[in-house]
């Protein structure tokens, strides 16, 4: 039973599924879309809206959440693209932000792939 069971675990260790989620979610702020799993992208959906929807109010502190979320290599690229271009695109829009499309099953493990891209505001 699942019961108490809040997020899928990915097979990975903590650290390592936070990473694997947090590089998913700015390759989708820096790109518009991934092509992944169908789990790793509805698991990297969740973070996406939440960070979405802190861009949207453009102040210090929602910048500083989200900052703590995004790898230091790429952090001021991806704020950048979030707080200028993704944040004020879906001003109005309520939440929804993310569609994940599935796609084919992978050859070499049977894998649901899917796609995790941006919706058009």
């Amino acid at each position: 039973m699942r019961h108490k069971k809040g997020y899928k675990a990915l097979e990975r260790h903590p650290s390592h599924r936070q990473a694997l989620l947090r590089n998913l979610v700015c390759s989708l702020i820096l790109h518009g879309k991934i092509e992944t799993t169908l789990t790793r992208a509805r698991a990297a959906q969740r973070i996406a809206e939440k960070m979405i929807s802190q861009a949207r109010e453009d102040t210090l502190a929602a910048r500083r959440q989200v900052a703590r979320q995004i790898p230091n290599p790429l952090r001021r690229s991806v704020i950048t693209k979030l707080f200028k271009e993704i944040g004020p695109k879906f001003k109005d829009r309520p939440g929804g932000y993310t569609r994940v499309i599935k796609g084919a099953v992978r050859r070499g493990d049977g894998t649901q792939e899917a796609v995790l891209m941006l919706v058009e505001g």
